[in-house]
């Protein structure tokens, strides 16, 4: 459905909002897809030249936020040996697979795109599995990196895991599967907060000096401290992690 004509027209109605909108990267979309749209606004990021595509960056952020949920959950600083599923391998997906499998982990997989599949397996060493059965493996760790609302009332029975920690966007169907979860004691890592890392990135392309990776990385990194916060919170007032996300947002926005 791409086309310039397309991405022309967005970036016309980008700029009639005078930047109360910024647009960037996400599913399907790639820094030369944004760049059309520069045509026709200034109200964009991820540009190639300046941070380009956020996929690394949010693979790196989802990656500390499963360390984190491991700290917390598990008492461990490894991943050694740890059965994690995958589900979604684009290119967020691809490159937490090779985080993940370059500190031990190991890794069962899925997608609706067989390409993307083989690619994991042939580059990476996963096991493939078809997208229905990714719920029901027997992991420690589910990474749901698709698209949203995958913890609903069809799958959550199905999860056998202590952690949810992915890159997908609202992934609680509803905000009470959160409470489900807390009852199955899955610990759930709020997906706003984990997969933060690609946003954190493009907002240092206008930093004084120019962007500059290292700088976006180390703030990166802070996902995993305020994953924690969050994890004790929930823990110390017995709230549900993503209810406690939302206060923590809360009261930055309101500073």
């Amino acid at each position: 459905m791409k086309s310039e004509a397309l991405f022309r027209a967005f970036g016309r109605f980008l700029e009639s909002l005078n930047g109360k909108y910024i647009s960037a990267e996400d599913v399907g979309i790639n820094p030369s897809d944004m760049a059309i749209v520069h045509k026709e606004t200034n109200y964009v990021a991820g540009l190639e030249g300046k941070s380009g595509d956020p996929s690394p960056a949010t693979a790196y952020g989802v990656f500390k936020g499963i360390q984190a949920a491991v700290k917390h959950k598990l008492s461990r600083d490894d991943l050694d040996g740890l059965k994690i599923s995958v589900q979604g391998l684009g290119h967020v997906g691809y490159y937490l697979c090779e985080y993940l499998k370059n500190e031990g982990a190991k890794l069962i997989v899925t997608d609706i795109n067989q390409q993307s599949i083989d690619r994991v397996v042939e580059n990476i060493g996963a096991t493939a599995v078809k997208p229905d059965e990714i719920y029901s493996q027997d992991v420690d760790i589910y990474a749901p990196c698709a698209l949203g609302a995958t913890i609903n009332d069809t799958t959550l029975p199905q999860l056998t895991c202590s952690i949810i920690a992915g890159a997908a966007n609202n992934q609680l169907a509803e905000d009470r599967h959160g409470d489900l979860l807390k009852q199955k004691g899955i610990l759930y890592t709020p997906d706003y907060v984990i997969n933060a890392g690609g946003i954190i990135n493009i907002s240092f392309e206008n930093q004084l000096g120019g962007y500059k990776k290292q700088d976006a990385l180390d703030k990166v990194d802070e996902i995993y401290g305020t994953l924690l916060e969050i994890f004790e919170a929930a823990e110390r007032d017995g709230k549900t992690t993503n209810v406690v996300a939302d206060e923590h947002a809360r009261k930055r926005i309101g500073r």
